[in-house]
């Protein structure tokens, strides 16, 4: 019985290594994915505070 308990504890540990692994690059890809969402918002918002938009130039002559 204590050979089964030692392996069953030593798998136990690795199962467990590994889902830390997992956890760890899912919060790697999560801030990695949100700094590019931010960065395309500001990247777009300073596109349209630079360009002129025609749509309200074209509002006005209607």
């Amino acid at each position: 019985m204590s050979v089964r308990n030692a392996l069953l504890a030593v798998a136990s540990a690795a199962m467990l290594g590994g889902c830390a692994v997992v956890a760890v690059a899912d919060a790697a890809v999560t801030v990695v994915a949100t700094t590019v969402k931010v960065g395309a918002k500001v990247v777009g918002a300073g596109v349209d505070a630079v360009i002129p938009d025609d749509d309200d130039e074209d509002a006005k002559k209607e």
